[in-house]
């Protein structure tokens, strides 16, 4: 029998990252949760100098206990476990690079090998037209047979401009690194603030893909709070509650299972045609 990659917790790597692949902080709550629940310990940084135009990605003040101002950079960190026998998985998080894509992602891949990974699992989460008062939809797809074949899930079919997940994932895939791609759809009108809920799903996608468990109980009282929040705030707005209950009738009207490849191509365009800085769009 054929072993499928994903089948080994402790060879997967978790990717995640803000900015573009990070609508309502989703994904990259979910991967946060994962390295701090396992207590995770950094083992790379990478000097952002190199990857970070800090134009786009600026720094950061803070304040340490005596009151002492300090900079944070924008980086990307590899976390493994703090023992060398657990089970869990390595976790790339961090802010979405934003130059010199095909070094970086040939980096992490080195790094990737070197530390015995057999497979990786990219999150990400996109704005959509879906309502927030009905489960979440969390799209699965992977290039690679055997996964697509083990979870009965497609190969993506998106054509059109991509983050730096795809960067990546292209090269790993090369380097023979197979990968396997979950992408959460946020409600468009409540993109300004994180997504419990959504961080959920993806974290509830973790276990029952991966097998890869986290303790949900906070995070189910929040997106229970999110929710009620925001039917709250429609309770008092009559167009955001005929537009919320349109987009509940559409979803209810579907009946559909998880969406496949042309799916999330669709949901990815209409995400890609409302962003200000798509392509042409400062174009008269």
């Amino acid at each position: 029998m054929t072993r499928v990659p994903l089948s080994d917790p402790g060879a997967l790597l978790i990717v995640a990252f803000e900015g573009w692949n990070d609508a309502g902080d989703s994904a990259t709550t979910a991967a946060q949760m994962v390295v701090d629940q396992n207590g995770h310990q950094p083992v790379l940084d990478i000097d952002p100098e190199e990857f970070f135009d800090f134009h786009i990605a600026r720094p950061e003040v803070e304040h340490d206990s005596d009151g002492s101002r300090y900079l944070v950079w924008p980086t990307v960190t590899l976390y493994a476990p703090s023992h060398g026998d657990d089970e869990s998985p390595l976790v790339l998080l961090g802010h979405e690079p934003s130059r010199l894509w095909k070094s970086f992602a040939s980096q992490m891949v080195d790094h990737a090998l070197s530390h015995g990974v057999e497979a990786i699992v990219f999150l990400g989460a996109m704005l959509a037209d879906v309502p927030h008062s009905r489960p979440v939809k969390v799209t699965a797809t992977s290039d690679d047979p055997l996964i697509r074949e083990h979870f009965d899930i497609e190969k993506s079919s998106y054509e059109g401009p991509v983050g730096v997940l795809t960067v990546l994932s292209l090269a790993a895939q090369e380097a023979g690194i197979p990968a396997l791609h979950l992408w959460a759809h946020v409600p468009h009108y409540v993109h300004t603030s994180p997504s419990p809920k959504v961080t959920l799903a993806l974290l509830e996608e973790l276990e029952q893909r991966v097998g890869i468990v986290t303790d949900r109980e906070d995070l189910e009282g929040e997106a229970r709070r999110w929710e009620e929040g925001i039917d709250a705030l429609a309770s008092d707005d009559d167009d955001m509650s005929a537009y919320i209950e349109s987009l509940e009738k559409t979803r209810d009207a579907a009946e559909a299972p998880e969406a496949k490849g042309e799916a999330i191509a669709e949901e990815f365009e209409k995400y890609l045609q409302s962003r200000p800085d798509r392509p042409g769009s400062n174009e008269s």
